[in-house]
Protein backbone atom coordinates (compact mmCIF):
# COMPACT_ATOMS: atom_id res chain seq x y z
CA UNK A 1 0.00 0.00 0.00
CA UNK A 2 1.39 3.39 -0.96
CA UNK A 3 0.30 6.85 0.08
CA UNK A 4 2.14 9.90 -1.28
CA UNK A 5 5.21 7.85 -2.10
CA UNK A 6 5.50 6.32 1.36
CA UNK A 7 5.48 2.55 1.30
CA UNK A 8 3.77 0.98 4.27
CA UNK A 9 5.23 -2.33 5.57
CA UNK A 10 3.08 -5.21 4.49
CA UNK A 11 2.71 -8.35 6.60
CA UNK A 12 2.99 -10.55 3.51
CA UNK A 13 6.11 -8.93 2.04
CA UNK A 14 8.80 -10.43 4.27
CA UNK A 15 11.76 -8.44 5.52
CA UNK A 16 15.39 -8.07 4.55
CA UNK A 17 18.20 -8.94 6.96
CA UNK A 18 20.50 -6.16 8.17
CA UNK A 19 24.21 -6.67 7.44
CA UNK A 20 24.87 -6.14 11.16
CA UNK A 21 22.57 -9.11 11.93
CA UNK A 22 24.55 -11.35 9.57
CA UNK A 23 27.86 -10.15 11.03
CA UNK A 24 26.78 -10.78 14.62
CA UNK A 25 25.64 -14.30 13.66
CA UNK A 26 29.04 -14.96 12.05
CA UNK A 27 30.76 -13.78 15.26
CA UNK A 28 28.67 -16.29 17.24
CA UNK A 29 29.32 -19.08 14.73
CA UNK A 30 33.01 -18.60 13.95
CA UNK A 31 34.46 -16.74 16.92
CA UNK A 32 32.15 -18.02 19.69
CA UNK A 33 31.68 -14.36 20.66
CA UNK A 34 28.15 -14.86 22.06
CA UNK A 35 26.03 -17.57 23.65
CA UNK A 36 22.93 -16.31 21.84
CA UNK A 37 21.56 -13.57 19.60
CA UNK A 38 17.94 -12.40 19.56
CA UNK A 39 16.64 -10.75 16.39
CA UNK A 40 13.51 -8.70 15.84
CA UNK A 41 11.74 -7.32 12.81
CA UNK A 42 12.11 -3.54 12.56
CA UNK A 43 9.07 -2.55 10.53
CA UNK A 44 10.32 1.01 9.95
CA UNK A 45 13.62 -0.18 8.47
CA UNK A 46 11.93 -3.21 6.88
CA UNK A 47 14.66 -5.53 8.05
CA UNK A 48 15.60 -8.01 10.73
CA UNK A 49 17.91 -6.40 13.30
CA UNK A 50 19.79 -7.55 16.42
CA UNK A 51 17.80 -6.88 19.57
CA UNK A 52 20.12 -8.49 22.11
CA UNK A 53 23.27 -10.58 22.41
CA UNK A 54 24.07 -12.85 25.33
CA UNK A 55 27.57 -13.29 26.68
CA UNK A 56 29.24 -16.69 26.91
CA UNK A 57 28.62 -16.87 30.67
CA UNK A 58 24.86 -16.52 30.22
CA UNK A 59 22.68 -19.58 30.72
CA UNK A 60 19.81 -21.03 28.71
CA UNK A 61 17.46 -19.60 31.36
CA UNK A 62 18.94 -16.13 30.74
CA UNK A 63 18.25 -16.64 27.04
CA UNK A 64 14.63 -17.75 27.43
CA UNK A 65 13.98 -14.94 29.92
CA UNK A 66 15.12 -12.48 27.23
CA UNK A 67 12.37 -13.54 24.82
CA UNK A 68 9.18 -11.45 25.09
CA UNK A 69 6.11 -13.22 26.44
CA UNK A 70 3.70 -11.69 23.92
CA UNK A 71 5.74 -10.94 20.80
CA UNK A 72 7.59 -12.91 18.14
CA UNK A 73 11.36 -13.10 17.71
CA UNK A 74 14.03 -15.05 15.89
CA UNK A 75 17.01 -16.28 17.86
CA UNK A 76 20.13 -18.36 17.53
CA UNK A 77 21.55 -20.23 20.50
CA UNK A 78 24.97 -21.88 20.65
CA UNK A 79 24.35 -25.07 22.64
CA UNK A 80 27.41 -26.70 24.22
CA UNK A 81 27.20 -30.31 25.39
CA UNK A 82 29.28 -33.39 26.07
CA UNK A 83 28.67 -36.55 24.03
CA UNK A 84 28.43 -40.06 25.46
CA UNK A 85 32.06 -40.49 24.27
CA UNK A 86 32.95 -37.53 26.51
CA UNK A 87 33.62 -35.15 23.60
CA UNK A 88 32.82 -31.46 23.92
CA UNK A 89 30.46 -30.44 21.09
CA UNK A 90 28.50 -27.39 20.05
CA UNK A 91 25.39 -27.05 17.89
CA UNK A 92 23.72 -23.83 16.79
CA UNK A 93 19.94 -23.73 17.02
CA UNK A 94 17.74 -21.33 15.06
CA UNK A 95 14.60 -20.66 17.06
CA UNK A 96 11.46 -19.05 15.64
CA UNK A 97 9.62 -17.79 18.73
CA UNK A 98 5.96 -17.10 18.00
CA UNK A 99 3.96 -17.23 21.24
CA UNK A 100 0.26 -17.97 20.89
CA UNK A 101 -0.45 -14.71 22.75
CA UNK A 102 1.29 -12.52 20.15
CA UNK A 103 -0.63 -10.38 17.65
CA UNK A 104 -1.80 -12.02 14.42
CA UNK A 105 0.04 -9.35 12.40
CA UNK A 106 3.32 -10.13 14.19
CA UNK A 107 2.88 -13.86 13.60
CA UNK A 108 2.27 -13.24 9.89
CA UNK A 109 5.22 -10.88 9.58
CA UNK A 110 7.62 -13.31 11.26
CA UNK A 111 6.25 -16.29 9.33
CA UNK A 112 6.75 -14.55 5.97
CA UNK A 113 10.28 -13.40 6.85
CA UNK A 114 11.51 -16.69 8.32
CA UNK A 115 12.83 -18.28 5.12
CA UNK A 116 14.80 -15.14 4.29
CA UNK A 117 16.55 -14.93 7.66
CA UNK A 118 17.24 -18.68 7.66
CA UNK A 119 18.87 -18.32 4.24
CA UNK A 120 20.94 -15.29 5.32
CA UNK A 121 22.09 -16.86 8.60
CA UNK A 122 23.82 -19.78 6.96
CA UNK A 123 25.34 -22.39 9.23
CA UNK A 124 22.96 -23.26 12.04
CA UNK A 125 22.40 -26.97 12.69
CA UNK A 126 18.80 -27.28 13.89
CA UNK A 127 15.57 -25.30 13.75
CA UNK A 128 12.89 -25.11 16.41
CA UNK A 129 9.50 -23.46 15.96
CA UNK A 130 8.10 -22.62 19.41
CA UNK A 131 4.75 -21.18 20.43
CA UNK A 132 5.25 -21.72 24.16
CA UNK A 133 8.34 -22.27 26.37
CA UNK A 134 7.88 -26.05 26.65
CA UNK A 135 8.50 -26.43 22.90
CA UNK A 136 12.01 -25.04 23.32
CA UNK A 137 12.90 -26.44 26.71
CA UNK A 138 16.57 -27.28 27.29
CA UNK A 139 15.65 -30.98 27.06
CA UNK A 140 14.33 -30.40 23.52
CA UNK A 141 17.75 -29.01 22.53
CA UNK A 142 19.56 -31.92 24.20
CA UNK A 143 17.38 -34.46 22.38
CA UNK A 144 17.93 -32.79 19.00
CA UNK A 145 21.69 -32.32 19.44
CA UNK A 146 22.50 -35.94 20.26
Amino acid sequence: MSFRGITKPNASSGMGVADHSKNVFMELKQKKAYRYVIFKVDEKKKEVVVEKTGGLAESYDDFTASLPENDCRYAVYDFDFVTSENCQKSKIFFIAWSPSTSRIRAKMLYATSKDRIKHELDGFHYEIQATDPTEMDLEVLRDRAH
